[in-house]
Formats: structure tokens, C-alpha cells, sequence
């Protein structure tokens, strides 16, 4: 009767008193070593084994802990910001805020902000210029905000020269009981808002900032 690997496995596994009774056979097999060309105990290729196992356990512990140092960070942020939005007293108060924390606080290059509610205490500000009604359209259909390096509509012209040179955006849409704004980040690199990446935190901003624009808003 002919034994394949997987039935020589089976067998180990259901009677490890094998590696005691043959200890002496076993340390005489020799097999590759896995990083070089010379051959190896079986005992040495598992102590091998372990420290690569180790080491892989070792890298994924460091990026867990790179990655709630980041999260920490960034959280804070979000903490600073919203402490700011409840503290400003006024509509443009709130709009500075919006600016000067996405700059400041997140290293955002580029920041640009419609609304189609309310009626602004200056009439004269960007933020209340007419938009087009896809664009509308395109916010009212966003389930939560996009990121990408596809540039939607007219958006590009909201940062005047710097428009032409923008490579990825930050679509986070407003809403209220309907949408009525769009809040837009961008920036030169095409790798800074890509398609794949976590939105929780665009998520929490769009919350912080739609509820502290709504309170100025009719």
C-alpha cells in the first residue's frame, strides 16, 4: 500500500509519541535550508521557522502600533477641530475655522466649500456661489465621501489657479435632513485622497462640519 504526504501527516499528527521513539532516525534526516543552499536537521529548520514566524509576528506588531499612533494622531485633530467649530460664534466664524483646520490641523493643501441653503452674511463669499445642478445631482447620489483622482464637474475652477494642477480629491458631501453643501479637499499628489482609502475620518468631519453650518443656516 502506497502512503501519500498528506496520509504520512495524518499519522504524525495522531501519534506524536512517533518523535520520541525515533528521535535517533529523526536527527540524522537533513533537509534544505530554507535561505541558503546547505542542508539542515530537522530540528534546526524548525528553530528556523520560528524565528522567521517571529520576526513576522515582530513586523505586524510594529505596524499595529504604527498604526494607532497614527490613528491617535489624528484623532486629536479631529478633537482640536470640533472644540474650534463649537467655538465660533458666527457663520464666517465657522467658514474660517473649516479653512484654517483643514490647512493647520490636517495638512490639507487645498480646501473648497459650496452651499445651496441659507443666505450668507456676506453676500459677496465663494461658499454661496450658484452650482450647477449635476453637480447637485452628484452630491445627493454620494452615500458618504469619495476619494479619487477623477475631477468632477466644475469643481476644479472652485480653486482658481491651483485647479490645474490638482491630482486627487476628497469629495465629502453635507447633509442635514438633504444635502446642501459639498465640502472638497484636494492636492497636487494623486496618491493623497486615492479610491481605496478609509473614509471614517472624512466621515466624522463631514458630521462636525455639516452640524456647525446648519446652526447658522435657514
Amino acid at each position: 500500500m502506497s502512503l501519500n504526504p498528506q496520509d504520512v501527516a495524518d499519522f504524525l499528527t495522531e501519534h506524536p509519541e512517533f518523535f520520541e521513539d525515533y528521535a535517533e532516525q529523526l536527527a540524522e534526516i537533513r533537509l534544505a535550508h530554507p535561505h541558503g543552499e546547505h542542508a539542515i536537521s530537522i530540528s534546526e529548520r524548525q528553530q528556523i521557522a520560528l524565528r522567521d514566524k517571529n520576526k513576522l509576528l515582530e513586523t505586524k506588531l510594529r505596524e499595529l502600533i504604527q498604526f494607532g499612533e497614527e490613528n491617535d494622531g489624528i484623532s486629536d485633530k479631529v478633537h482640536r477641530f470640533s472644540v474650534a467649530l463649537m467655538a465660533a460664534r458666527s457663520l464666517n466664524g465657522v467658514l474660517d475655522v473649516i479653512y484654517s483646520g483643514m490647512n493647520e490641523g490636517f495638512d490639507i493643501p487645498h480646501t473648497a466649500l459650496r452651499l445651496w441653503v441659507g443666505e450668507p452674511e456676506e453676500p459677496a463669499r465663494d461658499e454661496f456661489t450658484g452650482v450647477g445642478i449635476d453637480l447637485c445631482a452628484f452630491v445627493d447620489e454620494l452615500p458618504g465621501p469619495r476619494c479619487g483622482q477623477q475631477a468632477v464637474h466644475e469643481i476644479p475652477q472652485w480653486f482658481g489657479e491651483a485647479g490645474e494642477n490638482l491630482r486627487s480629491y476628497a469629495y465629502i458631501p453635507l447633509r442635514g435632513d438633504q444635502a446642501f453643501g459639498l465640502l472638497v479637499l484636494a492636492s497636487e499628489d494623486p496618491q493623497r485622497f486615492y479610491p481605496e482609502m478609509g473614509t471614517l475620518y472624512l466621515r466624522r468631519i463631514a458630521d462636525l462640519v455639516g452640524a456647525a453650518l446648519l446652526r447658522y443656516l435657514s
